[in-house]
């Protein structure tokens, strides 16, 4: 039965023409190809659904839908699907041929998997990344794996304390088991368009097991002005914004409160120095007022106060503050 699993592929767009032309080119020259390629064209304006049409009939299926966001795109193909497994990847990201073969091959060793995830790499648009993903987990994070030999693993219990810490799995690396995820309600649209707003599924996705692991970096995930991903200040903004959506509605996660609530404050601290740094003292202020008195350190007070000086005191202020090594801000993601 594990030989014969069929695995739908679905790909949201909107408005990458050029880009998912080279995505749909990697997805449909897979060793082990899926059964189903469906892209969700949300609402481009750019022809996407044309050079789709033009260029990948038959092998790829087009289905056009008003703009409504990546999530509600993903989970209107996630309810046409047909295949066992459902694979998801960005239009503008990249797999490696193997992708789908190694995902067969863990489902293959465990089959009561519910999702699992590829380890991935960074491509920019000025060079590409070496290190990947998962090597920029903390201490601890893939303890207690259970191994299945030949880089795959699974968590045999929810790892959700572990995601509030760091985060390392992204859509493009993702396969689920089809009806698994329709029964928790498919991609949790309830955040609406923060950025980032994967990072609620994957939390509700933490909460079951076993959750399976590809150590090897099987994905090009692009970083580009288009997106948000490489704003590290954005992006740890939307993750505390969606831990504390989160953390409001989901009963489940309230014997973890004190872990979320820290969380959100490291993110949202790392995001005020980011802010100074960048003399973005709108920013910093927005944040602060986020942050409280009580959630800021002793240097960060002293930088909302400096934020709040008229031009140009303040940016000359702020650059003197930038030069002492103990006032730099921070430039590492929350993860």
């Amino acid at each position: 039965m594990m030989a014969s699993l069929r695995i739908s592929v679905i790909i949201p767009t909107f408005n990458r023409a050029a880009l998912l032309r080279e995505t749909l080119r990697h997805v449909l020259a897979q060793t082990s190809p899926a059964e189903e390629v469906i892209v969700v064209d949300d609402g481009s304006t750019d022809g996407t659904a044309e050079m789709v049409a033009a260029d990948f009939a038959p092998q790829v299926t087009v289905l056009r839908i008003a703009n409504a966001g990546d999530l509600a795109a993903r989970n209107h193909g996630l309810s046409v699907a047909t295949g066992d497994l459902v694979a998801f990847c960005d239009s503008d990201d990249l797999w490696d041929a193997g992708f789908l073969a190694e995902m067969r091959g863990i489902w293959r060793r465990e089959p009561g998997l519910r999702v699992a995830y590829a380890n991935f790499r960074i491509l920019a648009e000025t060079a590409d990344q070496k290190d990947d993903k998962f090597g920029d987990a903390p201490p601890g994070f893939w303890e207690g794996m259970r191994e299945l030999g030949e880089d795959q693993a699974v968590f045999d219990r929810p790892i959700v304390d572990r995601l509030v810490r760091f985060q390392p799995f992204f859509p493009s690396c993702m396969v689920a088991d089809r009806e698994f995820l329709l029964s928790i309600g498919g991609w949790d649209e309830s955040v609406g368009r923060v950025v980032g707003t994967d990072f609620a599924t994957v939390l509700l996705l933490g909460e079951h097991a076993p959750f399976g692991v590809i150590r090897r970096p099987l994905v090009s995930i692009r970083k580009h002005e288009a997106n948000y991903s490489g704003d590290v200040q954005t992006m740890n903004l939307g993750d505390a914004a969606i831990l504390e959506h989160v953390l409001a509605r989901r009963p489940t996660l309230r014997p973890l409160a004190r872990e979320i609530t820290e969380s959100i404050a490291r993110r949202r601290r790392e995001a005020f120095d980011i802010a100074f740094a960048r003399h973005d003292f709108e920013a910093v202020l927005a944040i602060d007022a986020m942050l409280g008195a009580s959630g800021r350190s002793a240097s960060q007070r002293v930088k909302a106060m400096v934020a709040r000086w008229p031009p140009p005191f303040s940016g000359l202020a702020a650059a003197s503050l930038l030069r002492l090594g103990s006032w730099r801000a921070g430039t590492s993601s929350a993860g």
